[in-house]
């Protein structure tokens, strides 16, 4: 993008963009450094899908770049013509998760396209199960991975489950950079969606299922049963997703002693340990810095340490 200035300007007063993005953008008027980092490009859709810093901008993850991506999901699916197989969605604790599976979800059901959200947080596998069992043609995951909290990301799955590939990701790329107007997007109320029969929620029962495919690949499920109740798990979800699964999943095999770090259980978008110095005192810490496990209880370090 050549003059980030010009794209910066249409922002702001473009009646595309609501008022909320423009008095964003209006604060950094001055800092021209920064109106260049946000603009300079547009946030590309590789073949991962989108993944950048949360923020108002062309290079920025947002309700727009987000919106220009589910176009072109959605295009690219009308073009296949599988829209009737529907896509399902999932996201994390990151912050602005929830808002962008639900507008993806909308634009997908303005294009004509069934699809299955899931009411609450579910991790990325959780989901590709979905896909599979639903027969839906797509799914998208609203995550960012391993990146710094100021990140989120959008990825799509396949059919198969899996995330997309070439030449399939190629051409999905395409549709995307085709959609060169954000007015192009469209969307759809959700009471309408759900009236149409276009907008489903999903969660338990699909957690059931999935739990129970999981369940019928432990190898020795006796022997797990048998010794599970012998050994003590302790367990961190680091404020993500694992928590609506791992616990409970656990604990129908057979593992009753599973200690969930508290301080880590909450999804937080910023994974923040808000108490850094929670540790386990149930072993001392070996010079590699792991830890031997022995009458698991948690508790706070007598110094302030953290794991």
């Amino acid at each position: 993008m050549n003059n980030y200035l010009e794209e910066y300007k249409k922002w702001c007063e473009s009646p595309d963009f609501d008022e909320e993005t423009k008095n964003e953008l209006l604060k950094i008027k001055d800092d021209e450094k920064e109106i260049e980092d946000r603009f300079y490009k547009e946030l590309e859709f590789g073949t991962a899908g989108l993944r950048g810093v949360i923020g108002a901008g062309t290079n920025r993850m947002n309700k727009y770049t987000v919106g220009k991506a589910t176009q072109g999901l959605a295009n690219y699916i009308k073009e296949q013509g599988t829209q009737d197989k529907g896509v399902a969605i999932s996201y994390d604790s990151r912050r602005m998760s929830k808002e962008f599976s639900l507008q993806t979800a909308l634009i997908l059901n303005a294009n004509g396209i069934k699809t299955y959200l899931f009411e609450n947080l579910r991790p990325v596998p959780e989901l590709s199960f979905t896909v599979r069992e639903l027969g839906c043609t797509a799914g998208v995951m609203i995550t960012a991975s391993h990146n710094p909290p100021k990140y989120n990301g959008y990825k799509v799955y396949w059919d198969d489950g899996a995330q997309i590939v070439n030449p399939r990701d190629v051409d999905i790329i395409g549709k995307v950079k085709a959609v060169t107007n954000f007015s192009e997007i469209k969307t759809m109320d959700r009471k309408e969606a759900e009236e149409k029969d276009l907008f489903h929620l999903i969660g338990t029962k699909m957690d059931d299922k999935y739990l129970a495919k999981l369940e019928s690949l432990v190898l020795n499920p006796e022997i797990v049963k048998e010794q599970g109740k012998n050994l003590k798990v302790v367990y961190t979800p680091l404020h993500g997703t694992g928590y609506t699964i791992a616990e409970r999943l656990l604990n129908e095999l057979g593992f009753k002693n599973v200690y969930v770090v508290p301080e880590q259980a909450k999804p937080d978008g910023n994974f923040i340990d808000r108490n850094r110095n929670t540790k386990f005192i149930c072993g001392t810490r070996t010079e590699r810095s792991r830890w031997k496990f022995s009458n698991c209880r948690l508790s706070k370090p007598r110094r302030s340490k953290s794991i």
